[in-house]
């Protein structure tokens, strides 16, 4: 399996004690959150872009891509009822796809509930048409560059808007697009989902092109009680290519120990998959 890491829980580090010690650690990829290159990632020059590119090379990691895509922006939704904010969020999201291409990276996941989440009077039906607009308006634009977006589905925790596989293959049927694809993450199929997760890793593998790995208790695979022995089965059997990427929200057992424990279960899981 390809093992990276979402940045964002190493903050206050700079990027080349980043990659460095990602690399060290054993992971090959590393997943950017835009909001950790600065508070406008979108007007980074090209030159500072290749100089983050190369840095990564150097140490042995590839930039997979980008997540948390509508972070900490503003004036910025994607199921508003406002054509032109609607039209705000797809020229950012194109922007988006132009600095994760740039930076060598071939994933978007869109997750983002706080931009997504069904604004009062706005209907399920109707958040569903303004996505299927803004994804149509940028996926060529994506597809130019190289660039993947996959669609995450949230808990209802997190979110009122696309909390299953299924949601967002409807979405993803709808707009028709090989630069749309599906993203499964772990905790979130344990908090939105009934189906049991290697179920829905069989059900939708066609389609999947992205994978999370956490635990209900935010932190790393292994560091809760969610066993990932099947998960794995099932990400084997069905010839899952993708990158594994640890994605937590917790990060108060600090970086090091967050990245270490999560590669090594994952390590010894794969290796019993394998025996």
């Amino acid at each position: 399996m390809k093992y990276a890491i979402c940045h964002e829980l190493f903050v206050e580090w700079s990027w080349e004690q980043q990659c460095e010690f990602i690399a060290q650690t054993g992971y090959t990829g590393i997943e950017v959150a835009p909001f950790m290159l600065g508070t406008k990632p979108c007007e980074l020059s090209a030159a500072d872009r290749k100089k983050l590119k190369d840095t990564a090379l150097q140490n042995g990691v590839d930039v997979i891509g980008i997540h948390w895509m509508l972070a900490k922006t503003s004036g910025l939704y994607l199921t508003s009822p406002e054509k032109a904010i609607r039209q705000k969020t797809a020229d950012y999201l194109k922007q988006l796809g132009d600095l994760c291409a740039d930076l060598g990276g071939k994933v978007m996941v869109f997750g983002s509930p706080a931009q997504r989440n069904l604004l009062p009077g706005v209907t399920w039906e109707q958040a569903f048409d303004a996505t299927v607009e803004v994804f149509a308006e940028c996926v060529d634009h994506w597809g130019d560059r190289g660039v993947v977006l996959c669609l995450e589905p949230l808990t209802p925790k997190e979110t009122n808007f696309i909390n299953t596989c299924a949601e967002a293959m409807a979405i993803i049927h709808e707009v028709n697009s090989p630069a749309l694809q599906l993203h499964q993450d772990v905790k979130a199929m344990l908090g939105g989902e009934r189906t049991p997760l290697p179920d829905l890793i069989e059900r939708f593998k066609h389609r999947t092109h992205h994978f999370h790995v956490n635990d209900t208790n935010l932190l790393g695979p292994g560091m809760g009680d969610t066993d990932y022995l099947p998960i794995f089965k099932a990400l084997r059997d069905s010839h899952y290519n993708g990158w594994v990427s640890v994605e937590v929200f917790d990060y108060s057992p600090g970086p090091e120990t967050i990245a270490i424990e999560s590669i090594n279960y994952m390590k010894e899981i794969e290796a019993a998959v394998q025996s």
